[in-house]
């Protein structure tokens, strides 16, 4: 039985995180402090437009979880299916292209997209998606086939597969090997793609009350059992070894971020050296890479130990779209408890 206040905590203190580090993703060091002093960031910035946005890292977590919901209500001859129709919403909200028809490719079947989570106007912005994935997705509706195993797409690895994994912890063990597939939709290296797998086993074992470093352990020997492991085992590894980050040491011995497997890396470094919440992610976005995606995975890692009560109050109350992100959580732990309810429209069975 999962601990809906954890299960909260990781998706909110995920959103908080994000927004933690919005304004300094793709900014030195140097520059951060040179901002905002010595210690680089402590809260939320500007960016776009107000304090504490989130980025396509949570869009996207959104819609992963409302393909989780819509996914669990019907059966699919094809699993991934649903997760794929999922993130073809995403990429209409986007604005690449207006018509739902040259973004929902075979499942355009009518004129707009449909579900309660795209009625959110708010979510119709673009926050820096990242274009690997907006390739994958462009090109799926254009007539291509999902990717998959059997059909590889590209040899990215960026983070785009990592960042928006947590949710597949509701499945429980077949966390992993969902979050691989859903990973290479969009992602075809194994680092793009075991990345997520990695989280999502990782937040699954946290919700299970096993503590962050025996999680970590039993990822890593998760990890051992798959083709390709070798450079997410290696970063995973040299996190634990990491001992306290600083933004210096992050580059130098984890990378910056931009990759699947030094995202995850980061992010557990930060989590496992973490005085509390606000120290962890403060930790994940102050350095010289990906600093939303690190702080987003951090905050998955962090809330689903620690709950909602360890978010600081001031960056919940600041966080966009923050009544949406809690509904569509609540949402998907109903959909997955005892007695899933009847969603009707909300969350058609497609």
């Amino acid at each position: 039985m999962i601990d809906d206040d954890r299960f909260m905590g990781c998706v909110l203190a995920g959103a908080v995180g994000d927004a933690l580090g919005a304004p300094v993703e793709f900014l030195t060091i140097e520059t951060i402090r040179h901002r905002f002093g010595p210690d680089g960031t402590t809260g939320y910035e500007e960016e776009y437009g107000g304090r504490g946005t989130i980025t396509d890292d949570t869009q996207m977590t959104l819609f992963t979880l409302e393909g989780l919901i819509r996914g669990h209500r019907g059966e699919h001859e094809d699993p991934f299916a649903p997760m794929q129709h999922a993130y073809q919403r995403w990429l209409h909200t986007q604005g690449i292209e207006v018509d739902w028809a040259r973004n929902g490719g075979v499942f355009a079947t009518k004129p707009e997209p449909d579900g309660w989570l795209i009625t959110n106007r708010g979510l119709f912005a673009m926050r820096a998606p990242g274009n690997t994935v907006t390739r994958a997705l462009r090109a799926f509706a254009d007539g291509g086939r999902r990717g998959s195993f059997d059909n590889r797409l590209n040899d990215s690895k960026g983070c785009g597969a990592v960042m928006r994994a947590a949710p597949y912890a509701l499945l429980g063990e077949d966390a992993f090997a969902f979050a691989v597939g859903n990973g290479l939709l969009t992602h075809s290296h194994p680092s793009g793609y075991l990345s997520a797998g990695a989280l999502a086993h990782l937040v699954h074992l946290l919700l299970a009350d096993v503590p962050l470093p025996d999680a970590v352990a039993g990822t890593r020997a998760k990890l051992l059992t798959w083709d390709g492991h070798e450079e997410q085992v290696a970063a995973l590894d040299a996190a634990v070894a990491h001992g306290r980050p600083t933004p210096e040491s992050i580059a130098d011995r984890l990378g910056g971020g931009w990759t699947g497997e030094e995202a995850l890396a980061i992010a557990v470094a930060a989590a496992l050296a973490a005085e509390d919440l606000r120290d962890g992610l403060l930790l994940a976005v102050n350095h010289s890479g990906d600093s939303d995606s690190t702080g987003a995975i951090c905050g998955n890692l962090l809330g689903a130990v620690q709950g909602t009560k360890a978010i600081p109050p001031e960056w919940l109350a600041e966080l966009e779209l923050r009544d949406v992100i809690e509904q569509v959580t609540r949402d998907a732990l109903a959909e997955f408890g005892a007695a899933p309810p009847a969603w009707g429209d909300r969350y058609p069975a497609t």
